[in-house]
């Protein structure tokens, strides 16, 4: 239930309903909110991307900030590492099917920012 104002007679206010903190949408945010995250999952859905890969994919970021981003993502879930080679180091990340589940998000947002032009 969505939060809401009511007013007395005397034109006091009160919140119904408020969100408990985190609220859920809150939550949603905190795991694929975030600087580029939103992005690496959009990548990753067709498959293992090799890290260098993805940060061509991704242009705009440093490797700091995609390093950042694959490991949070990775503690929490929503991807997976794999070594292929320890000399040369060698990785992909693919998406789990925690992430997967985040896509239809992810695409109902990329549709919404489409048709408004953001």
């Amino acid at each position: 239930m969505r939060a809401r104002i009511e007013q007395s007679g005397s034109g006091k206010k009160r919140v119904l309903s408020a969100c408990q903190e985190p609220c859920p949408i809150e939550r949603g945010m905190r795991i694929i909110g975030g600087k580029w995250k939103g992005s690496i999952l959009w990548h990753l859905q067709d498959g293992p991307v090799r890290f260098n890969d993805l940060a061509r994919m991704l242009g705009g970021a440093s490797k700091k900030m995609i390093s950042q981003r694959l490991s949070e993502m990775e503690e929490i879930g929503l991807l997976e590492r794999k070594v292929l080679n320890k000399r040369p180091v060698a990785v992909t990340y693919e998406i789990t099917p925690f992430g997967q589940s985040a896509l239809s998000v992810l695409q109902e947002l990329k549709v919404w920012s489409e048709r408004h032009n953001i």
